[in-house]
């Protein structure tokens, strides 16, 4: 009974006698972020929304931007090309991947929207639209 491991401590011991380190960071992606996802920060610039999404890699017509109903999503669609898959890989880390996030941007405007990918990260700037007074004062008779 001496040399029993309580079962929380056997994942520790495991890790330990493991010789390359953390089995998750082994496999990591290096293209997207921990949750499978690329990263994206939104800004409020004032008279506009700046969105910047980080895609290492990623060229512009693997990159699909939409506006609907004030929900901005963007979708990469990463592949490899033709002459990537004729190679002969000893050791590779990149790979096909798809990734899709959102979001929603309650006052913005349709047009004037404008989007730029320039090192791996892509800008874009969506303007605000004036607020509109949706609400209707009705009277009684």
């Amino acid at each position: 009974m001496t040399n029993m491991i309580p079962y929380n401590n056997y994942n520790r011991l495991a890790r330990s006698m493991w010789p390359f380190g953390d089995w998750d960071e082994l496999f990591k992606m290096p293209t997207i972020s921990d949750d499978g996802v690329f990263k994206m920060d939104v800004e409020d610039a004032g008279e506009a929304y700046v969105v910047t999404a980080h895609v290492p890699g990623v060229k512009k017509d693997e990159v699909d931007v939409e506006l609907n109903e004030g929900r901005l999503s963007v979708s990469v669609n990463h592949v490899e090309s033709d002459e990537q898959k004729t190679k002969n890989y000893l050791h590779k880390e990149t790979s096909e991947w798809h990734a899709t996030r959102g979001v929603y941007l309650k006052d913005a405007a349709t047009s004037g929207i404008s989007a730029k990918l320039a090192e791996g990260v892509l800008t874009i700037n969506v303007p605000k639209q004036v607020e509109q007074n949706n609400v209707t004062k009705v009277s009684i008779d």
